[in-house]
């Protein structure tokens, strides 16, 4: 296991998470189990992490989020421990667990829903499908709109390869990779979830929404993003920004794709002044 950094990294952070007073739970879906951390205490603020990712991503913050929010940080469907464990991961599988997961909270109250790249992707479907389930979103360093990145980008092949995806997500100051990330990466490429997922793209394009569904859009959007950003720019942004008729923007500087890990303070006080709540403290 030494050799396998990311699989260390996902131990650890789930291991955090429950450390945090987050209990690992299992909920029955149409697509199978999903594993989803539940905790903390007050308004529902559901978590949804990336793709290639799991619940972990959120270890930064989940302490700190936990003292004011009952927090739901699932796995997404076929990435960490919830199902399917092998096999293809079209986006109507991730979309259709998460409805399962979601479902029993907002149907008592209203939920906001946080999600990081994937996730914001499907946290904004939630929004358009079940306006009378949110409460709002906050969409980190991703979006619902047709994007221009390649996965190619995300599924290295060579450590070189490997080592130009990870500058793309990280802002240029961060520590550099070690070759056993980089050669995990292209494990990863292989055979993980990211792979699993990406090898569905053909299907992702009704998932998408147009300028019109996003202009219809009634539920208050915040977007929290990363200015070194470079696998999904600002521009990205923007364009959402452009369409939505309640939305904002936080820009984080020097800071990359995943701010929750990157820059778990600064991303703390974002998402408090998005939510209208002073900022907790980070939790390291």
């Amino acid at each position: 296991m030494s050799e396998r950094p990311l699989v260390l990294w996902a131990h650890w952070t789930r291991q955090v998470l429950a450390g945090a007073g987050l209990r690992k739970t299992v909920v029955e879906t149409p697509v199978g189990v999903q594993t989803v951390f539940v905790g903390g205490t007050g308004p529902v603020l559901v978590l949804l992490h990336g793709a290639g990712s799991q619940a972990g991503t959120w270890s930064s913050v989940a302490g700190a989020l936990a003292s004011s929010h009952t927090l739901v940080v699932p796995d997404l469907a076929g990435h960490g421990e919830s199902a399917p464990l092998e096999g293809p991961i079209p986006v109507e599988t991730v979309y259709a667990a998460l409805e399962g997961v979601v479902g029993p909270h907002a149907r008592r109250a209203k939920v906001t829903v946080v999600g990081n790249s994937l996730g914001a992707w499907m946290a904004l479907q939630l929004a358009h499908r079940h306006p009378d389930w949110v409460e709002g979103v906050v969409a980190v360093d991703g979006g619902a709109l047709k994007g221009t990145h390649a996965h190619a980008r995300l599924l290295p092949k060579t450590r070189e390869e490997a080592r130009a995806s990870y500058d793309a997500v990280m802002d240029p100051g961060a520590p550099r990779a070690s070759d056993a990330l980089l050669d995990d990466m292209v494990l990863e490429a292989r055979e993980g979830p990211l792979a699993r997922f990406a090898g569905t793209a053909d299907s992702m394009e009704p998932w998408v929404l147009d300028e019109a569904q996003l202009k219809a859009l009634r539920v208050p959007v915040g977007f929290i993003w990363g200015s070194s950003d470079r696998l999904l720019t600002l521009d990205y942004a923007r364009r959402h920004l452009d369409l939505l008729p309640d939305a904002r923007l936080v820009v984080l500087e020097r800071c990359g794709h995943m701010p929750q890990q990157e820059a778990p303070a600064a991303f703390l006080e974002a998402l408090g002044g998005i939510l209208g709540n002073d900022a907790p403290p980070a939790r390291m």
